[in-house]
């Protein structure tokens, strides 16, 4: 079996992201540190150039350090650690220890609705032999159906396109889809924080209570 670490960071480890205004030194201390922390080499960390898409790619030491237009990652390559910036989108980490294969991804609106979750299990299991029930998937703190407020149109595509469970009134449940596509896909290990960003008032940034927010992050690592 191998060792995994998932975790997912808070407002006490400051902003991880580069493109919501904060000054380049302190993003570059706060990865820094985190790195410290968690025992991984900063200089590896892999990490995205997140667009709200369902593009899943497989990473290794040689690729950048920086995925350019990609919302998920997957590797088997030991000590590479993977992050996924969030403020209110869920941050999923896949892993499975006997193969010794994890992914990230970034579960906001769009990808969930573009099935990034399949995407990346199609990957897991086609082209790394892992076995669905092997596989487990941690869902970190994001916006819960309590706050997640949308239009009309979006609650009718939910409705039409996952069913009507996922919607009450116009808020919906992005991680009930998510949990119905790896239930769907046989993934049974399921983890999903009961953490909404935007009302449980715990240190987690959120975009829809502040949208000059940073991110946090969800980290995964072999």
């Amino acid at each position: 079996m191998n060792n995994i670490l998932a975790m997912f960071t808070d407002t006490s480890h400051g902003n991880l992201a580069y493109h919501v205004g904060d000054d380049k030194n302190n993003v570059d201390n706060n990865r820094k540190n985190l790195a410290k922390k968690l025992n991984y080499k900063y200089e590896d960390l892999v990490y995205m150039n997140q667009v709200h898409g369902n593009h899943v790619e497989v990473v290794t030491k040689d690729s950048p350090k920086l995925i350019d237009n990609c919302d998920g990652l997957i590797t088997n390559e030991k000590n590479l650690a993977l992050m996924v910036m969030v403020a209110d989108c869920i941050p999923i980490l896949l892993h499975d220890e006997r193969a010794g294969v994890i992914a990230v991804l970034h579960a906001g609106r769009n990808s969930t609705f573009q099935k990034i979750v399949q995407v990346a299990l199609d990957i897991m299991t086609k082209q790394f032999d892992c076995k669905s029930q092997d596989i487990k998937a941690i869902l970190g703190p994001s916006i819960q159906k309590c706050c997640y407020e949308v239009s009309v149109e979006m609650v009718n595509i939910v409705a039409s396109n996952f069913g009507s469970e996922f919607v009450e009134g116009r808020y919906i449940n992005l991680q009930g889809i998510n949990r119905s596509i790896l239930e769907a896909n046989g993934v049974t290990n399921i983890e999903i924080s009961p953490i909404c960003t935007q009302c449980s008032n715990k240190p987690y940034y959120s975009y829809r209570k502040d949208n000059k927010t940073g991110r946090f992050a969800g980290i995964i690592k072999l």
